[in-house]
């Protein structure tokens, strides 16, 4: 059996800190000390680097690191040629993939980091295979002559069917450039581009026009002129959800829904996907002028999603949620909007909530209250980083939860990532 098994070092990236330690794991190694480079440490890694080719799987650098960065694992040698994915030298690699089959549920068992997650989001065309060539990816046409005669073949060519039709039939919308005065206030926006199937979340400051632009988009304030002209916005079909939510309807929750949206409120889909998770069955006989704040926003969530529209428009669902109707109030929308192929603009302080909704963003700068412009859409990276640069924050992914975490200002951490321009770090 040992001679079937071959064995690997891995180094944890969440783990490995070379500038903060004597590099014990290079200095005890006896390949390294017969003068070949099994492990190398340049002075700018934020890594170690071993040799698969020259470790002998010894384990004194996994005795010897300070942060158990190290680990030795033993792999089937028959194995080497069904490498499906590899993230990086020293990093993880998967064999073989599960085939699934029309009609049949397929079960994935074991340990946590054994390879899971990254098999689903091979096959759910999230993640495309690089066969274990981290360096030299294949591209698609190689990746399915590689599983030729094979069900897989088979799998991944409708999938690349379908991703292609779903990008054909994507819908366009744009707006144009436009702006509007209100007192002491301006706010300038930059035209821009969307489409259906797509969160944008409005990232900017308190008195920045996030609900000024929000407003324009559904109609209720007219872009000022420009040089005598009137600035036309496309006829959306919107529905809005507003800021702030003054109940006034003198009746229960149901005779509400009934009125408002009498047939979403009963679709079997709705009440699954929206009704439920929001918990309105509980607040039906209730007084609506008598709910309380967290209960008024589940319910103007849902009548907001029940009304057939284009794009919705949600000015802070998170107000008034506490922190675990936040996360059920965001999957029911990414959900219902993708579900839907529908578009929704949402303006969003809550960080984590936003970042778990947004496609694209909208970077607002200037002066709050008084001169500010609304960027056109980005991607949530780019946005992120625009936007948080302009407050001179960081942040990082925990390790343990993948959640945002502030670093502290001036830590190692935070210069790093400012020197790098990265403000919003995103590793999935």
């Amino acid at each position: 059996m040992a001679d079937r098994l071959t064995r690997i070092a891995i180094v944890s990236e969440d783990k490995c800190k070379p500038k903060k330690c004597r590099q014990e794991c290079k200095k005890s190694c006896p390949v390294v000390k017969t003068g070949k480079l099994c492990i190398e440490v340049s002075p700018v890694a934020k890594l170690a680097f071993i040799s698969e080719e020259l470790c002998i799987g010894c384990g004194i650098c996994v005795k010897k690191c300070p942060f158990d960065a190290i680990e030795i694992i033993n792999l089937p040698k028959d194995l080497e040629k069904d490498t499906t994915h590899r993230y990086g030298p020293n990093t993880f690699k998967l064999h073989r993939l599960p085939v699934p089959r029309p009609g049949q549920v397929l079960g994935l068992v074991g340990t946590n980091g054994i390879g899971k997650s990254t098999a689903l989001k091979v096959l759910a065309g999230k993640l495309k295979p690089n066969l274990g060539r981290f360096k030299n990816p294949p591209d698609w046409q190689e990746i399915l002559t590689y599983f030729r005669g094979s069900e897989l073949q088979n799998y991944f060519t409708r999938i690349l069917e379908e991703s292609a039709e779903e990008v054909a039939t994507y819908q366009r919308y744009k707006y144009p450039t436009m702006s509007k005065t209100q007192g002491n206030f301006k706010l300038s926006v930059v035209e821009g581009e969307f489409t259906d199937s797509q969160i944008v979340v409005m990232l900017g400051e308190n008195g920045t026009g996030k609900t000024t632009f929000i407003r324009m988009l559904a109609g209720l304030l007219k872009p000022d002129t420009m040089e005598g002209t009137e600035v036309e916005i496309p006829e959306f079909n919107v529905s809005y959800k507003p800021q702030k939510i003054s109940p006034k309807f003198q009746h229960p929750v149901r005779h509400l829904l009934h009125s408002k949206i009498r047939d979403s409120y009963t679709h079997p889909q709705f009440v699954s996907d929206v009704m439920k998770p929001l918990q309105i069955e509980q607040l039906m006989d209730q007084e609506v002028i008598n709910l309380s704040g967290g209960e008024l926003q589940r319910v103007a969530l849902c009548l907001c999603l029940g009304k057939p529209a284009d794009i919705y428009l949600i000015d802070e669902p998170s107000a008034y949620l506490d922190s675990e109707q936040r996360i059920v109030a965001s999957k029911v929308i990414k959900r219902f909007i993708l579900h839907a192929k529908k578009t929704a603009f949402i303006v969003e302080h809550d960080f984590i909530m936003a970042t778990y909704l947004a496609d694209k963003v909208i970077v607002y700068e200037g002066l709050a209250s008084i001169d500010c412009t609304a960027n056109a859409p980005q991607s949530l990276v780019s946005g992120m980083n625009k936007f948080l640069s302009h407050l001179d924050i960081t942040f990082r992914r925990d390790p343990t939860n993948y959640r945002p975490r502030i670093n502290k200002l001036e830590s190692t951490k935070d210069r790093e990532q400012k020197n790098a321009g990265s403000y919003y770090y995103l590793d999935d």
